[in-house]
């Protein structure tokens, strides 16, 4: 049970506050029954509330596909740089809102928005093997050698990638699989082999794939079935 007022908060209704004032104008109803208070206990799953006529639909967590365009920073707030976030509007825009599976700043695709910290922890932690795919444009021409190192995991300084899988599009394009994401990952096994990368999109996290239909900075909701095979960790393409 939570209070109707902190429901509506983090539902981005209104402000405890504009609840206050909502119920004293008798626009507050729960099960049928106007309540004159905004501090009282319901269980926003169950129980029928309407808000100035509108019956809320209540979701206990949002969970957000989004095309992110190269320039934009993967965060929830920054005092200088645009962020994810700041894509959103206001409405969709709860506390505790944040990029699950950063991608950097020049990096475009598919980038999951979500105050579920749960399901990001089992989308990202490597002992899941959730499979996220690439698409890369790099600097040098690839081969058949190139293939073979990434299969055999790549290491980069002190650390070591696992094993990955490079799928050759042309003379300088590849598809890239990973089960991993630690810092630049992509960029440094790229470096490690003689290739820098000039262009970078994730296009899958999971089962789910970016929707052709968003253009950069375009978003929408996952659907239930989404949100259950964002962390199918059998779902490979290469």
């Amino acid at each position: 049970m939570e209070r109707l007022d902190r429901v509506l908060s983090g539902q981005n209704i209104a402000t405890r506050s504009e609840s206050k004032k909502l119920a004293l104008k008798g626009k507050l109803m729960v099960n049928g029954k106007i309540t004159k208070r905004s501090d009282i206990r319901v269980d926003p799953e169950n129980d029928e509330i309407f808000v100035d006529g509108v019956r809320l639909v209540y979701k206990k967590h949002l969970y957000i596909m989004m095309n992110k365009p190269a320039g934009i920073i993967s965060a929830s707030r920054d005092k200088n740089e645009q962020t994810v976030i700041d894509l959103l509007p206001k409405e969709m825009r709860r506390d505790g809102m944040f990029p699950a599976g950063r991608l950097d700043k020049d990096t475009t695709g598919l980038i999951l928005l979500t105050d579920d910290g749960e399901l990001s922890h089992r989308m990202l932690s490597p002992k899941k093997h959730v499979y996220k795919l690439y698409s890369v444009e790099c600097d040098k021409k690839l081969t058949g050698d190139d293939v073979r190192l990434f299969a055999e995991g790549i290491t980069s300084g002190e650390i070591v990638f696992l094993s990955a899988a490079l799928k050759i599009t042309g003379d300088n394009t590849a598809l890239v699989e990973i089960c991993e994401g630690k810092f630049h990952q992509i960029k440094k096994m790229f470096h490690a082999i003689g290739a820098e990368v000039t262009s970078l999109c994730r296009l899958r996290i999971g089962g789910v794939y970016l929707d052709k239909e968003l253009k950069p900075g375009q978003w929408r909701e996952l659907t239930q079935e989404e949100i259950n095979l964002i962390t199918d960790s059998t779902i490979k393409d290469l």
